[in-house]
């Protein structure tokens, strides 16, 4: 049960859209030099569905995300947008990112990176559109790696922190693929992490196996709230090239060697 305390612990991951919560982060500069300041905020980062690089198993979708807050008036607020993914049979994967905006508001989601990981080259392009620069990064993924699912047997978590519940939901059929469906419910007890009641997590997510990918995954969270990722206009065919190749007039930046003395 260890991984699923882990996860309790550390709600920061990888690469995404930074939500930018804190006066402090919109520092106003004046003609004279002088900036003004404040305290206090915080930043977060919303995790996205796990594309592994699969290979023989191509694809092409729109993902669709919704993150729903909770406002301390008991109230809340939804961040939403829509981005593409693609995944050829070498395992090569292409993600567009877009900014999480207000739902039905009135700003618009624009596209900040390209994403293009290569497997076989065991290379990562994160490319800045504004900048026309794409950052190298070594790429840890492997055709060869088994990824599993996140699943956990039910029992106590360690040490007497909790509890963790596990569901086999079945099988169901979205977009025409076979999936299997899980529910897993941890329970944090008090005071584990300066909590002063339980703190609720619930992921439900539905799998399938011919793609190595989650079709509808949610997550239920009284420390983030609801999130909530959908899959839309699913294609198994094999993917255009043109996606996958450095978007043109970009400058590439090799980071591997700061990535390197970093790890």
């Amino acid at each position: 049960m260890t991984s699923v305390f882990s996860s309790v612990q550390s709600l920061t991951i990888s690469f995404s859209i930074i939500l930018s919560l804190s006066n402090a982060l919109l520092v106003a500069q004046t003609p004279t030099g002088t900036v003004t300041t404040s305290d206090g905020g915080t930043r977060e980062v919303l995790e996205s569905i796990f594309i592994p690089p699969l290979p023989h198993a191509p694809f092409s979708l729109t993902l669709e995300t919704e993150w729903k807050r909770p406002l301390a008036n008991n109230g809340s607020y939804t961040l939403a947008n829509k981005r593409r993914i693609m995944r050829d049979s070498a395992g090569r994967i292409y993600q567009e990112r877009w900014a999480l905006v207000p739902k039905n508001g009135k700003v618009q989601s624009e596209m900040d990176y390209i994403q293009i990981a290569d497997p076989t080259d065991h290379t990562l392009y994160n490319c800045e559109i504004a900048a026309k620069r794409c950052y190298l990064l070594a790429y840890a993924g492997s055709t060869t790696t088994v990824y599993k699912q996140a699943v956990e047997a039910s029992g106590p978590l360690p040490d007497g922190n909790g509890y963790h519940n596990h569901e086999d939901l079945g099988h169901d059929n979205i977009a025409g693929l076979d999936c299997v469906g899980y529910r897993e419910t941890t329970t944090v007890n008090p005071g584990v992490f300066g909590n002063d009641q339980p703190a609720v997590i619930v992921r439900e997510f539905w799998y399938s196996p011919q793609l190595g990918i989650n079709l509808l995954s949610k997550l239920d969270s009284s420390q983030i709230g609801k999130q909530l990722f959908t899959v839309r206009d699913i294609n198994t065919s094999e993917p255009d090239s043109q996606p996958f190749k450095l978007p043109e007039g970009f400058a590439v930046i090799d980071q591997r060697a700061i990535q390197s003395r970093n790890n």
